[in-house]
Order: structure tokens, then C-alpha cells, then sequence
């Protein structure tokens, strides 16, 4: 998120003004602005954002809410096309989807100091602004798909999401931290057969919801790891509200903390792929960085007879980004062994949504648990 840029416009009698630019995802300060309203239409606005003027919104909040509504339809009127290949077909896909936030990026608010939205019919956006940004002692532009976004994150984050493997317990993710709306990967955790041991690393913990799975299975002491600090604050969070905070220490580390463990536990991003915005680090790990950093750290950090739990999705494979042998070349380069493979077919909508791009990769995608010792 940046904060260190100025959003500079031009009011209709001629006056210049500026404030802060906020965007979590680091776009820049859009260079063309125009101030609109609710006299504004939509192809008028379609025509401007796609130029690469922003629309500075001073008109009815709940209109522009609308507004953006008939941007986004306009937008996805132009898919993206079908690749030769998989690969292609992926690749036009992330195109697609960054032209489509680019443009929907381009209408925006001001927010006033503590965070207030001074529009018409504005919602009170506080509480969430100031639960992803923190406090706000000078007024800043940002776009209404981003401030929509973090309302939204607000709400999953009070409701928080249900977990099968945890009885029905719910964990609330943060804003920019990834939910665990996909339960499977979590219940092969919970399944896995777990050898007798007192200690597990959960690495990249996330919302904390594998440590929890952990400690909840009866392991004493869990040290979960992260380097983002809304990632850590979460999995605090968590870890409290389902009664386990006692038996899991959460710290910030890249990857490993000190010392040997004779479980650690890994659930990397999936998709070797450069990541757009922070949530997205969860999905797309570029050049396999996180991947292979666990990999080539793990036999440093098991105790002798242990083993390290790697849950990873083979949709890269379907993709075409990343082979087979290849995942298996990279657990011998490593100087590790499978001992066993657990899997499980996903349930999330998208695959079975024949009108997604990436619908056959999606379809046939399995996510597995990977048991991993020392050679």
C-alpha cells in the first residue's frame, strides 16, 4: 500500500488540489482526472476510463456504486480469448483480469480524516477502513472498488468462515489475508495420520487455521510463522477466539524459525505466477520462490525421522506452468523422499463453472498432501 503519492485534480472553477493517493495493490496516482456525478452516464464514463482518466466521484454514493456496476458489465463484454494452449490460455486470462482492474481502478473517492466518505447516502466505512489501513489523520483519494473491497473484507471478518475440520468453528481473516473459504487443503490436514510428536512448524500460517487444526489434533506446542504483519495479527486473533492460543506461538520469520521440529507443515502459493496485489500472494508465487525456499530449507529443519507436510494444488500442472516431474525433480534436488501422497477433488464453484476460462484446468484440478523426509 502506498501513501506517498499526491492524487492531483482540477475543480470546475479552475482551483488545483491534491491529497494523499492510497492503493493496497501499489497502482500508481492516475495522471487525468475528471470530476463526474450522477449527470454522468455510463458509456460517457466507459469511454474516459478506458483512456485513462479517472473519474473523481461527486455525486450520490449508492450511484456510484451503480455506476461501477455498468463499467464492470462493459468490461467483461470482452473476455478473454482461448489460448492454443493451457499456458496461453492463463496468461490471457491474468491480461484480461488486470486490464479489468485497471479500469475499474479509475473511479474514485475522497475519504476525509477517520476515514469518512463525505457522498450522499454514504455507508460508514470506519471500522473497516481503519481495520485495514489504521487510523487516517489527513484526507486521501482511493478507488470505490478498493473501498468496496475493504467493507467487504470487514464483513467475512465479523462473520468470519466456517470450518468443517475445526467442528464448525469459524475463522475470521483480515483484511489482505487469505481466507480459508477452501476447506480442502485444510482437511487433509486434519486427516493426515499424525505421528506422535509434541512440536510442529506451521510455516506461511496465514489466517492460523492449520496451527489450529494442529493444536486441536493434540500437538502441544506449534510455532506458526509469517512475514506479513496483518498475517500474524490475524492468526493471533484467531488462535485466541478458538482456544488454542496457549499451545501455538505465532512469530515473524521468513519461512523457518530457529531450531528443528519433527513435523512442519506448508501450504505454499499454488501458482507459479507474479502476484498484483497482496491477497494475491497466497495464490501466485512468483518463480516458485516460497515453493522451493521450503523445500531446500526442510531437511535443515526436521528432526531426524520427521516429516514435513507440503499441501499443494496441481492446477499449475493442468496450466501448463509447471510439470509433474518437475515437482518431483525439485523433492530430489532437495535431498527429500515421498513417503505418501494424500489427495482430494476441490469443491469450490469454479470448478464446476463451464463459463470460466480456465474451466478444464479447474475441473480436473486435485490437491494433495505431500509427506516428505530427509533421503
Amino acid at each position: 500500500m502506498t501513501l506517498q503519492e499526491f492524487f492531483r485534480w482540477t475543480e470546475a472553477d479552475g482551483t488545483a488540489a491534491q491529497n494523499r493517493w492510497r492503493s493496497e495493490n501499489g497502482a500508481p496516482a492516475p495522471k487525468r482526472v475528471v470530476v463526474a456525478d450522477d449527470r454522468t452516464t455510463a458509456d460517457a464514463a466507459f469511454k474516459l476510463v478506458c483512456e485513462g482518466t479517472a473519474l473523481l466521484w461527486r455525486g450520490d454514493f449508492h450511484n456510484a456504486r451503480q455506476l461501477l456496476t455498468a463499467l464492470a458489465r462493459r468490461v467483461d463484454r470482452k473476455g478473454a480469448k482461448p489460448g492454443q494452449t493451457p499456458a496461453e490460455s492463463f496468461h490471457l486470462h491474468r491480461q484480461a483480469q488486470s486490464r479489468r482492474t485497471r479500469i475499474l481502478g479509475m473511479l474514485v473517492v475522497q475519504v476525509e480524516p477517520g476515514h469518512r466518505v463525505p457522498l450522499r447516502r454514504a455507508p460508514e466505512v470506519a471500522d473497516a477502513c481503519t481495520g485495514a489501513y489504521g487510523p487516517a489523520d489527513e484526507p486521501y483519494t482511493v478507488s470505490l472498488r478498493e473501498l468496496l473491497g475493504v467493507v467487504g473484507a470487514h464483513e467475512w471478518r465479523k462473520n468470519g468462515v466456517q470450518v468443517p475440520a475445526l467442528g464448525g468453528d469459524r475463522i475470521h481473516p483480515h483484511y489482505g489475508v487469505f481466507s480459508p473459504a477452501r476447506g480442502e487443503y485444510v482437511d487433509l490436514v486434519a486427516d493426515a495420520p499424525l505421528p506422535a510428536l509434541t512440536t510442529a512448524f506451521d510455516i506461511g500460517t496465514g489466517t492460523g487455521v492449520l496451527s489450529a487444526v494442529l493444536a486441536r489434533r493434540g500437538v502441544q506446542r506449534v510455532i506458526a510463522t509469517d512475514q506479513d504483519p496483518r498475517a500474524l495479527e490475524c492468526a493471533r486473533e484467531n488462535l485466541e477466539l478458538l482456544g488454542v492460543g496457549d499451545a501455538v506461538e505465532v512469530v515473524q520469520a521468513d519461512l523457518f524459525p530457529p531450531g528443528r521440529a519433527p513435523l512442519i507443515v506448508c501450504n505454499p502459493p499454488w501458482v507459479p505466477a507474479r502476484p498484483r496485489t497482496p491477497v494475491e500472494y497466497a495464490v501466485y508465487d512468483p518463480d516458485s520462490q516460497m515453493l522451493q525456499g521450503f523445500l531446500d530449507g526442510l531437511p535443515a529443519h526436521l528432526e531426524p525421522g520427521g516429516e514435513g507436510w507440503l499441501i499443494l494444488s496441481d492446477l499449475a500442472e493442468h496450466l501448463g506452468l509447471r510439470t509433474r516431474a518437475e515437482l518431483l525433480a525439485r523433492f530430489e534436488e532437495s535431498g527429500l523422499r515421498v513417503l505418501d501422497r494424500l489427495d482430494i477433488a476441490p469443491r469450490h464453484p469454479r470448478a464446476r463453472d463451464t463459463t470460466d476460462p480456465l474451466y478444464e484446468a479447474r475441473s480436473a484440478e486435485v490437491t494433495s498432501l505431500w509427506r516428505l523426509a530427509t533421503r
